[in-house]
């Protein structure tokens, strides 16, 4: 069950989020979901095997690629694909494992949960934070 005083800290304290599955197609709800909360002042890092570039950032292969500190790993995948996702981003040292919207593993949920990670599922990032009435990040000096 996700709580909404958890997934608010979540929001407000996150700075990179590492997007797993974002498409590099218009057409896909991921890219808009991940316009908006770069639009919010949050680093987004794309990560997807098959792309280069997506919405002027580059894109990493997998989570492990990725040189940079990493708060939250947004899940845009299929439940059946989110184990080997959760064992990354505890590899990488991430705070939080975001399940999008029509997302929920609960095996990889208590994996991470077991491993120190906070998780959200079935919930979309976007519409959360409108929901929340988050405000846009500061942006930094």
């Amino acid at each position: 069950m996700n709580n909404d005083q958890t997934m608010k800290d979540i929001l407000l304290s996150a700075n990179t989020i590492a997007s797993v599955g974002l498409s590099s197609s218009m057409e896909k709800e991921s890219y808009w979901i991940v316009a908006y909360l770069m639009e919010q002042g949050y680093k987004i890092i794309p990560v997807n095997p098959k792309a280069d570039e997506i919405l002027g950032v580059k894109v990493y292969k997998s989570l492990s690629d990725i040189p940079d500190k990493v708060d939250v790993v947004q899940v845009f995948r299929k439940p059946e694909d989110v184990p080997p996702v959760v064992e990354e981003a505890i590899t990488i040292g991430a705070k939080v494992v975001w399940m999008q919207e029509g997302i929920v593993n609960e095996e990889a949920a208590k994996t991470a949960r077991d491993a120190g990670l906070q998780v959200v599922m079935d919930a979309c990032m976007r519409a959360t934070h409108k929901r929340l009435g988050i405000g846009p990040k500061p942006t930094q000096l």
